[in-house]
């Protein structure tokens, strides 16, 4: 899970998720909430489908970092389902 945080202005969604997608990096949820005292600005709150340890999420997040003004990791969980069971 991660949050980053963008202006809104156009193509700024695209420019978040366009990295994930050319890292192969599956994304389970997105959610915007606007930025408090702060017009048009917006975070973006992510579940991924990996862990932010890997190679794909460390190349998605460096290629998201110039569009984002704030990007933190909030945690890694593990998957649902039976420990070794496939999703």
């Amino acid at each position: 899970s991660l949050v980053m945080t963008a202006d809104n202005k156009p193509g700024a969604v695209h420019a978040l998720l366009s990295p994930l997608a050319a890292n192969r990096v599956s994304m389970s949820r997105i959610e915007s909430r606007p930025v408090p005292g702060a017009a048009f600005r917006y975070r973006f709150y992510l579940d991924l489908d990996a862990h932010a340890a890997s190679a794909a999420v460390a190349g998605a997040l460096a290629d998201i970092a110039p569009f984002v003004s704030e990007q933190q990791l909030l945690g890694t969980y593990p998957a649902a389902g039976a420990e070794g069971e496939p999703r």
